[in-house]
């Protein structure tokens, strides 16, 4: 086999492409075609992400957690909301668990110039649980998973309760 010769493997329901002697492989789902040439900017090392306090509505406090594309990778596709969600503050792991809300099967493309977000939505009901990271995994059409977690950085409030949105696009 030549260097330029491609091979394709397939690994529960994930195909991971790469270019034949380098070890370099590319989680290929759905979402992103194995063959676009530049990595998926799903993967986690590809985007950046940031937590922020957003507006309050009535008995809720809301997060808004951004994630935007690292340059020179390709667009992909997300939907509905992130899955395996856990906060931490520090190392300590918070018993928090947090349920999806709205619409789950809303395509949305990320990629570089188009940032999505998804909110964390907590119940006033107390103080709370301080936390200053979010790990999750998120989800493609039809309901597959990005291999790999997410992390998002940022200081918040969560308790029982706690509810996360789909992606939606912008920042």
């Amino acid at each position: 086999m030549g260097k330029s010769t491609k091979f394709v493997m397939a690994v529960a329901g994930v195909a991971l492409a790469g270019i034949a002697g380098t070890g370099v492989a590319q989680a290929s789902t759905s979402a992103h075609p194995s063959d676009s040439g530049a990595p998926s900017s799903c993967r986690p090392a590809n985007l950046k992400t940031k937590i922020t306090p957003d507006t309050a509505s009535s008995g809720h406090r809301h997060y808004r957690v951004t994630l935007t594309a690292a340059p020179k990778t390709s667009a992909c596709q997300l939907a509905g909301s992130p899955r395996d969600v856990k906060f931490y503050n520090n190392s300590s792991l918070k018993g928090i668990t947090a349920k999806p809300y709205g619409s789950q099967g809303t395509k949305v493309t990320f990629g570089p110039g188009h940032p999505v977000h998804f909110d964390i939505q907590v119940p006033n009901a107390g103080k709370g649980a301080t936390a200053n990271r979010v790990v999750f995994t998120l989800r493609t059409p039809g309901g597959g998973i990005i291999p790999g977690d997410q992390e998002a950085d940022g200081k918040l409030s969560v308790d029982f309760g706690t509810q996360i949105g789909p992606v939606q696009p912008g920042a």
